[in-house]
């Protein structure tokens, strides 16, 4: 099984992190810099527009796209599982892995994004912002999905064929699921929904459900997790599947919070 997770846009290089922690190099390796090319041609004024940010950002990311290298180093850059920090990342808590577990979620594990395409947790990362629903135009396109076409799917499908079981486990946003060509994806998916009971009913709360996703990523981790019986069993924080609610491309785990 193949694990799909969204980027964040918070992103953390101050932390420490061990000088002895392996590192790969992004799958794509072309694509990134023909976007930073296209960025590169854009003020701070059109970067704030296009992304809807504040002028403060947009220069930050000016400043980043400027700052992009070819050449992946330890001074510009960080395994992508510790450098992005948002909530389904500190459902993860990559940090508190051990060694093996990291190099098993390096094998199962993939990370979608603008810029890259795609990330292993180890893959070498250099701080940007560029989320995949931007309406950035390009040589192939008016957007990052016609950019990355079926690129991305391709990718997947040659992943797939090392997998004990060709599933994809969808926890990415349907900002980030949108870019995976369906038509070109050979295996099955499996969606992870997660809901919380609040004002009488079972729905989903985007903080809750964010951080769930880590934590599913961090239970088939550190389960091994190689069927989608396994996921079944996942019951971190309060969180058990829902048999009814469930189908076989979409597993429901439900949870309710003490008041």
């Amino acid at each position: 099984m193949l694990f799909l997770i969204s980027p964040a846009k918070s992103l953390d290089y101050e932390s420490p992190i061990s000088a002895e922690l392996p590192h790969t190099l992004p799958v794509f390796k072309k694509q990134p810099l023909e976007l930073i090319e296209v960025l590169r041609e854009k003020s701070p004024q059109q970067i704030s527009e296009l992304m809807s940010i504040s002028d403060k950002l947009a220069a930050l990311n000016v400043g980043r796209y400027e700052a992009f290298s070819a050449r992946f180093t330890a001074k510009n850059s960080r395994q992508a599982v510790l450098a992005f920090n948002g909530d389904v990342y500190e459902g993860l808590n990559a940090a508190s892995l051990k060694p093996r577990e990291l190099d098993w979620a390096q094998e199962h594990v993939v990370i979608l994004s603008g810029l890259y395409g795609v990330l292993r947790p180890l893959d070498l990362l250099q701080p940007y912002r560029l989320e995949m629903g931007t309406r950035l135009e390009n040589a192939k396109g008016s957007n990052l999905y016609q950019f990355w076409g079926t690129q991305i799917a391709d990718y997947l499908n040659e992943r797939g064929d090392a997998q004990a079981e060709r599933i994809v486990v969808n926890l990415a946003s349907q900002e980030y699921f949108k870019a995976v060509d369906l038509k070109t994806l050979k295996a099955p998916v499996v969606e992870c929904v997660f809901e919380d009971f609040k004002g009488g009913k079972y729905k989903i709360i985007s903080f809750h459900a964010k951080r769930a996703r880590g934590l599913m990523v961090r239970w088939a981790v550190q389960h091994k997790a190689r069927k989608v019986a396994d996921l079944r069993k996942f019951d971190l924080e309060g969180y058990a599947l829902a048999e009814q609610a469930s189908t076989p491309g979409k597993l429901v785990f439900r949870r309710k919070l003490q008041d």
